[in-house]
């Protein structure tokens, strides 16, 4: 038996332009899931978002989130298989950092289900004020503004998330690739214009990665990945079938194998569908 893992990035090609599951693209998934899919995301956004996201919509399949450091089971509510960041190269990374041309975010790992995110700067920008104003009151994760990360917790690091303009971003990203083999990316905002995102990961750690683990997990012989932007190329590149949704920029449609709609019509919802019913 042909068991299809499909998995889909969720900004600019699950959600809608409004950051949104519709409830079209909810109903399809959730009975296609009901019926034995195997359907899952893989994204940047850590559970506290992603609950809140696909609150209307049942998937069977653990999730990959933090851009494949961890899986998420959302029955158990935990995370499965998480990657921390050597403390050497997170000690490395605070020198650069320090330095001032970004700030990031800093998510540590409380037990098995919760993040503590610290931001040393006693100043936010609009971008980052915006960031925090629609987290700070989810579950799963709690904000430590203008407070540093703790040393004791330098252990249990999971993720350094920064934001800015392009060329700050690509320097900063440039020096942590000097001082550390950890995973570095960083790549345009979907919905803001002229802002640049900075992750920072355990080595190793990418989309295609937690996708791999996940293939095995579930005992899929096939992948249908689903994506838009720049960081979803490593993991279209390692699927079966590699599909953009029509908005996603030329660089992911050039790799792609299939160009569907874009994000607000369904699109994904619709090709799963039509794939699994066949």
């Amino acid at each position: 038996m042909n068991r299809t893992l499909y998995i889909t990035d969720l900004d600019g090609t699950l959600l809608n332009n409004r950051g949104k599951v519709t409830a079209t693209s909810a109903e399809i998934i959730s009975d296609l899931s009901h019926r034995g899919a195997l359907i899952s995301v893989a994204t940047a956004r850590t559970p506290a978002t992603v609950e809140k996201l696909l609150e209307n919509t049942y998937t069977a399949a653990e999730l990959v989130v933090m851009t494949g450091a961890s899986l998420w089971d959302r029955p158990g509510h935990r995370f499965v298989d998480m990657h921390l960041i050597p403390e050497a190269d997170v000690l490395a990374m605070l020198e650069v950092f320090g330095e001032g041309e970004v700030n990031p975010f800093c998510y540590t790992l409380r037990g098995d289900n919760h993040l503590d995110v610290y931001h040393a700067s006693t100043v936010l920008s609009p971008a980052e004020t915006l960031f925090v104003d629609q987290r700070r009151n989810l579950t799963l994760k709690t904000f430590h503004l203008a407070q540093s990360c703790p040393v004791d917790s330098c252990s249990r690091v999971v993720l350094f998330f920064g934001m800015g303009p392009k060329d700050a971003i690509i320097t900063v990203a440039e020096k942590l690739w000097r001082v550390t083999g950890c995973y570095v990316s960083f790549y345009k905002d979907t919905y803001t214009p002229n802002l640049w995102l900075l992750e920072v990961f355990a080595p190793g750690v990418s989309k295609a990665a937690g996708i791999a683990r996940l293939k095995e997990r579930v005992g899929a012989s096939r992948v249908v990945a689903f994506g838009d932007n720049l960081n979803d190329i490593p993991m279209l590149r390692s699927a079966d079938v590699a599909v953009a949704v029509e908005n996603a920029l030329p660089e992911v449609k050039a790799i792609a194998d299939v160009v569907i709609g874009p994000n607000t019509a369904d699109s994904v919802a619709r090709f799963i569908q039509q794939d699994f019913m066949q």
